[in-house]
């Protein structure tokens, strides 16, 4: 039979695309869920109308970061963090033939690599940066993008100087933190936007058309479409999440001050994962061989709806119905997190996985394998 690995039974369903701003490639440069549909991501971009010619890096390759004049930072937490973080936020100007879109990105290294969101430069045949302090922008390239997590290297060549961002330790995140959001909302003139707010939750998962996105940091800071790729930092100035996606109400459902960041843990397992694949080592996903569903009956879980013959899972001896509640000590709350852990796991890692099967709990052990091919 014809069999979905480890994917939901039937694809989540996309939103009504949003209206664009200007002319270009439509819709909006931030990752957008319509509240009442089955987790649908629409990964538009928000057009823009950017002329100036790009300045070659390899002519100009030196650049000084800009200093932060400390007489006219704020007194506030929310504006010395910001201060900490501006001179490390980059403007994504993506061309691409359906048009021309502007998102964010983070400085990693003082030597020109920068992480934004994979649909950023989806497309892309001409990525250009522009650096905080400077009015041109610089020619880049993608070094590799993962659609799945949403995450792409970008590389800004022959310069020095930069500023590279701090990560913050991916356990000292918790729950009503203080975090403020910084990126290039609506391409507004000026520089960057700051947005202050709180994380509202942990872990979170939202499925699309590529799997799902798993690890989030939901917040309630202000989240705008220009935002995408751009840091989430705590009151350190370090970086909590990148921004990615925001909730929209429809006629049936209202959502406010939704949006969300993927978390520094995996932004920073998924960069060396980019990093290896821009070495040229090929990128290989974990398997299970199952099919999932959500359950119905107001309960937490991954319901197995399919096992495919000769499959890990078939191994295991996990059968249809089936509810898996926990993988390595991780919780399945529903089928996203299932398949997001499961893809960002390597062949030959061995499982443990925790089911509930007619009211018994039983915990089975198998090892991945590699995903085959389409």
């Amino acid at each position: 039979m014809s069999f979905a690995p480890d994917w939901i039974n039937t694809p989540p369903q996309l939103p009504t695309e949003p209206t664009p701003r200007r002319k270009g490639r439509a819709g909006s440069l931030l990752l957008v869920l319509l509240v009442g549909l089955a987790g649908g991501f629409l990964g538009g971009a928000f057009a823009a109308g950017i002329t100036d010619g790009i300045a070659d890096s390899s002519d100009s390759p030196v650049v000084t970061a800009p200093k932060v004049d400390q007489a006219k930072v704020g007194d506030t937490p929310v504006a010395k963090a910001a201060a900490v973080i501006s001179p490390s936020v980059v403007t994504i100007d993506s061309l691409a033939p359906d048009g021309e879109s502007i998102g964010t990105g983070i400085i990693l290294t003082s030597d020109g690599d920068v992480v934004t969101n994979a649909h950023v430069v989806e497309g892309a045949t001409e990525v250009r940066v522009v650096l905080n302090g400077e009015t041109e922008p610089r020619k880049a390239r993608v070094l590799a993008a993962d659609a799945g997590n949403d995450l792409a290297l970008v590389r800004i060549d022959n310069i020095t100087g930069l500023t590279a961002a701090t990560f913050a330790d991916p356990d000292s995140l918790a729950v009503g933190d203080q975090v403020v959001a910084v990126g290039y909302a609506l391409d507004l003139d000026g520089g960057a936007s700051v947005t202050s707010g709180i994380i509202s939750a942990l872990n979170r998962t939202l499925q699309n058309e590529d799997g799902a996105l798993n690890a989030l940091i939901q917040t309630d800071a202000a989240i705008s479409s220009g935002n995408s790729g751009g840091p989430l930092i705590n009151m350190e100035g370090q970086i909590v999440g990148v921004n990615t996606a925001v909730y929209r109400s429809t006629e049936t459902s209202s959502a406010n001050n939704i949006g969300f960041a993927i978390g520094v843990g995996e932004v920073k397992r998924v960069i060396e994962v980019l990093r290896k694949e821009a070495g040229g080592e090929k990128r290989a996903q974990g398997y299970l061989g199952i099919a999932l569903s959500d359950r119905t009956d107001g309960g937490v879980g991954a319901v197995v709806s399919e096992v495919a013959a000769g499959s890990p899972a078939e191994t295991a001896g996990l059968k249809v119905r089936d509810v898996i509640l926990q993988l390595n000590d991780q919780p399945i709350t529903g089928q996203g997190a299932l398949i997001g852990i499961i893809r960002d796991a390597s062949p030959g890692e061995n499982v443990e996985i925790v089911i509930e099967r007619d009211g018994e709990r039983i915990t089975v052990r198998t090892e991945l394998v590699a995903r085959p091919s389409e």
